[in-house]
């Protein structure tokens, strides 16, 4: 069955626009997760439950996001971009309106699962439409953006929540969240259009065997299990750090903003650092990365010992959240170049995949080391580097073994 149906494609005069507001919408997720960051320690005093269960929040839409982009990627490939993409922005808007009108945890995590779908529609989407219209070092050139692009929801969205939540409240994340995505749903029904030129038949069969390809090719699979602790170092912090700045350290909402403004800001240097790396041979700049991130952690658990405060966190954060960066931007781009035939069906499994780790194991690492200092996350990342490391050398004993087999 063909599933096309009447097709709104995009006009060749709009192309211009609808790669700016496709580049716009790929931070969303970040957004939804960064913006009420600030916001944690208060929305837990005000609604009167514990800082697990707020967290729980963040984990709740990683969750769903994960999820619904292991299966979105193939209705997006059956069914198209672009009406998908307009009807999960207006979904996501009231799913924020409500969450902002109450002070129900549960309403709330049935809420963010919805947020999770939505998001995951809208952002798999939009790493398509690049594989839709680009090629060959055009391409290469977009996806090497992608990860630099994403990292301004975390530079952005806490600057602007710590404010929102200093002046109104945290409820008016949400308010902010409902208003970003009814703008863009008008901006993507005026320019935007469908960018799918073959349809592909919605089989299960068949579908299943293009998920089972992919997940069989090793290095996409463990490509997509670095990618996870790399955005897991970032999550953990998320989850943490706004307790240790306004708890441990008593600063203010703006100040846990600010140091997360500050961190998103390396994620993005570790992005351009992998984008002007990109010709460099592979491994080993990977590896040369993950040394130095193992160095620094050490050296943030020693210096523990003769000083704890907020310029020691942020720094030594800042240092290690440039090397996951980079980790992130040379794993995303290997990824979703792989599969240029069912890109939207790669670009779900990617990110789909990636964010079930980060979700049960960001969880996890925040339970065993509680958000009480800077030694807890210091052990959380410790932990993580580690992990990269093991996952480091399995994929260069694979790539051993396929030259041999070679």
């Amino acid at each position: 069955m063909n599933n096309a149906g009447q097709v709104t494609y995009i006009k060749e005069k709009n192309q211009k626009i609808a790669t700016i507001l496709a580049f716009a919408l790929i931070p969303l997720s970040g957004f939804a997760t960064d913006i009420y960051i600030p916001s944690l320690p208060t929305m837990a005093g005000e609604m009167h439950v514990s800082s697990i269960q707020v967290q729980l929040t963040l984990s709740i839409f990683l969750i769903s996001y994960g999820v619904s982009q292991l299966f979105i990627g193939s209705i997006l490939d059956s069914f198209g971009r672009y009406k998908i993409g307009v009807y999960a922005l207006l979904i996501f808007a009231a799913a924020s309106l409500v969450i902002a009108t109450t002070h129900n945890i549960y309403l709330i995590y049935l809420m963010r699962v919805i947020h999770g779908l939505t998001v995951g529609g809208i952002v798999v989407a939009k790493r398509a439409y690049f594989v839709d219209l680009f090629e060959g070092d055009q391409l290469k050139h977009y996806l090497s953006l992608f990860s630099i692009i994403w990292s301004t929801g975390p530079i952005i969205a806490p600057f602007v929540g710590g404010y929102l939540q200093a002046a109104f409240g945290w409820e008016s994340n949400f308010y902010f969240l409902a208003g970003f995505a009814l703008v863009f749903a008008l901006l993507e029904f005026l320019f935007s259009g469908e960018t799918l030129k073959h349809f592909t038949d919605f089989q299960v069969k068949k579908i299943t065997n293009i998920y089972l390809t992919m997940i069989k090719t090793t290095s996409f699979t463990l490509g997509i299990v670095m990618l996870g602790l790399a955005y897991c170092m970032v999550m953990v912090y998320n989850m943490t750090g706004p307790f240790i700045i306004e708890h441990e350290l008593k600063f203010s909402p703006v100040i846990a903003g600010y140091s997360s403004l500050v961190l998103g800001f390396a994620w993005m240097v570790g992005g351009f650092i992998g984008k002007a790396t990109i010709n460099r041979p592979f491994f080993n700049r990977l590896a040369i990365n993950s040394a130095l991130q193992l160095v620094f952690v050490i050296l943030m658990i020693l210096s523990l010992n003769f000083i704890s405060n907020l310029y020691s966190l942020i720094f030594f954060a800042f240092i290690i959240h440039i090397g996951a960066g980079y980790t992130f931007n040379n794993y995303f781009t290997f990824c979703l170049s792989q599969f240029p035939k069912n890109a939207g069906i790669a670009g779900g499994l990617t990110g789909g995949i990636t964010y079930v780790i980060v979700s049960f194991l960001s969880y996890g690492i925040v339970n065993f080391f509680p958000a009480k200092d800077e030694r807890n996350l210091s052990y959380s990342y410790l932990v993580m580097i580690l992990l990269s490391g093991l996952i480091m050398f399995l994929i260069m004993k694979t790539k051993k073994t396929d030259e041999k087999l070679a």
